[in-house]
């Protein structure tokens, strides 16, 4: 895991595609390029499986299918649970003598946020537990999307969303997000990241990194919903990459407990600057609510800088 790895841009446009084109996600959904960017970004062959949500409903309407490569849906909860029985299995097979030993394959769960930092917390945390060599990505878009842009623990505060509407009684979602990247990094695991797609090669990088890795590994990707966002389609890139540089979605690692901030921005933005570009925030601007938008850029500023405290402290005692 030390050496260093590059991305070269022959791994983004090599023609063998896992997920096809002409699949029902949205116009400007964030999670059809996450996903391309990770598979190509990973040599091996690769064994999928997916967390009921918009990625698979949106590529598996029967009798059609998206996907070139060997995938799996089980129920809303369990992708981490299904993709490390797969795992064991190819294990059993090659103690065996069935696959031959030098056969490698990488064993990949996605889930969305609502599986991810709800629903399947549980049985994500006893996948890493168990030490079953595997990477879980979560494809972030901040609420319950499928079902109705519902709010789940990934929502930020402030948002408007179907069960958190913003009115005379709340502006929005009364609570802080969830701390789901810093969660899985506490399971000690080899690989823990967080990355958005307008990084093409910090993702990808990840991606190979997450796949090398000694056991299992963890990548937390912004995808944004311009339906539940509202935004127009074509700035899903543009508010990504936003979100980084007002340090609301940093970017970083955490390889074997040791913290690297990958980007730190010159020039940090106001979030407010990210909020704005954004329906669901739209409410926040009013003049009663202006102290809300303090409270959020509080809250981000105090989690950068904390951020940075963990990685001086973590590179000092590997210095």
């Amino acid at each position: 895991m030390a050496e260093r790895i590059r991305v070269n841009l022959r791994d983004v446009i090599k023609p063998d595609e896992r997920l096809a084109p002409g699949h029902r996600l949205c116009a400007g959904c964030g999670e059809p390029t996450v996903v391309r960017q990770i598979l190509h970004a990973i040599e091996t062959p690769v064994v999928l499986s997916t967390a009921t949500g918009c990625l698979e409903v949106s590529t598996s309407v029967y009798p059609f299918t998206s996907w070139n490569v060997p995938w799996i849906h089980n129920a809303f909860e369990n992708a981490s649970t299904t993709i490390t029985g797969a795992e064991a299995a190819f294990k059993a097979l090659k103690r065996t003598g069935k696959i031959p030993e030098d056969k490698e394959i990488t064993f990949i769960a996605f889930g969305g946020d609502g599986a991810s930092y709800d629903i399947g917390l549980q049985f994500i945390s006893g996948a890493l537990e168990r030490g079953h060599k595997f990477i879980y990505v979560c494809l972030n878009n901040e609420a319950y999307m499928n079902t109705g842009i519902q709010r789940s623990s990934a929502t930020p505060k402030g948002a408007d969303t179907t069960t958190t509407p913003a009115g005379s009684v709340i502006p929005g979602k009364p609570q802080w997000r969830k701390p789901f990247t810093r969660i899985m990094a506490a399971h000690d695991i080899p690989y823990v990241a967080q990355a958005s797609p307008h990084n093409f090669r910090d993702l990808m990088r990840k991606a190979k990194k997450a796949a090398a890795a000694d056991g299992p590994a963890v990548l937390n990707v912004m995808a944004p919903c311009p339906r539940g966002w509202r935004h127009s389609s074509d700035q899903t890139m543009a508010i990504t990459e936003l979100a980084t540089d007002t340090c609301y979605w940093p970017l970083y690692e955490v390889e074997d407990g040791v913290v690297t901030v990958n980007y730190k921005p010159r020039d940090k933005k106001p979030v407010a600057d990210w909020l704005r570009l954004q329906g669901r925030f739209r409410h926040l601007f009013r003049p009663a609510n202006a102290w809300l938008v303090e409270e959020i850029q509080e809250r981000v500023d105090s989690e950068w800088e904390r951020l940075l405290r963990e990685e001086e402290c973590t590179q000092g005692k590997h210095a």
